[in-house]
């Protein structure tokens, strides 16, 4: 069980999905009988309910549909990131997707502007504030954390990933 109430527990379902983002990559669920991509992960389509569905990796390309600043929250670790944007993007393969812009000035964010996604990990360490600003990667970076889960096939707390996107570019 995880030690902090924010941090998700990975399951034998979701364990790809926190697999993938920890290596650099964005998976969604993709419907074979109507063809749509969905998140957050289902067994099943949202759409057409049929249980026909896959992993895929996504582009990674979002545009923004809408975000608000957040400049308090006492809830931790929130509370040391403030202020922060909390958002909602439409990714290139037709999912809306709640997440956060990091890397991009309050003023400059626009209705829909290009993003693409990068990670953060997510632990014991982000209590620490900036330290889990630090974990930021790339789209397709990838991380000596993300090395290391390769190679001994182990996630700790400190090894999730989570989706945040910045502006293209």
């Amino acid at each position: 069980m995880s030690a902090r109430f924010d941090v998700p527990e990975p399951d034998a379902f979701t364990r790809p999905y926190w697999e993938a983002a920890a290596e650099g990559r964005l998976l969604l669920r993709r419907c074979g009988a109507c063809g749509r991509a969905h998140h957050y992960p289902r067994e099943f389509c949202p759409h057409c309910w049929s249980e026909d569905v896959t992993w895929i990796r996504a582009s990674g390309n979002a545009t923004l549909y809408t975000w608000s600043v957040v400049h308090r929250n006492d809830l931790p670790p929130f509370g040391a990131r403030v202020p922060y944007v909390a958002a909602v993007v439409d990714l290139d393969e037709g999912p809306r997707m709640m997440t956060e812009v990091v890397e991009c000035a309050e003023g400059a964010l626009r209705v829909g502007m290009g993003l693409e996604v990068a990670f953060r990990e997510v632990g014991d360490t982000e209590e620490q504030g900036q330290a889990g600003r630090a974990g930021l990667t790339g789209r397709t970076g990838r991380t000596e954390q993300a090395r290391q889960t390769e190679q001994t096939g182990q996630t700790g707390q400190t090894g999730m990933w989570a989706p945040l996107f910045r502006p293209r570019g």
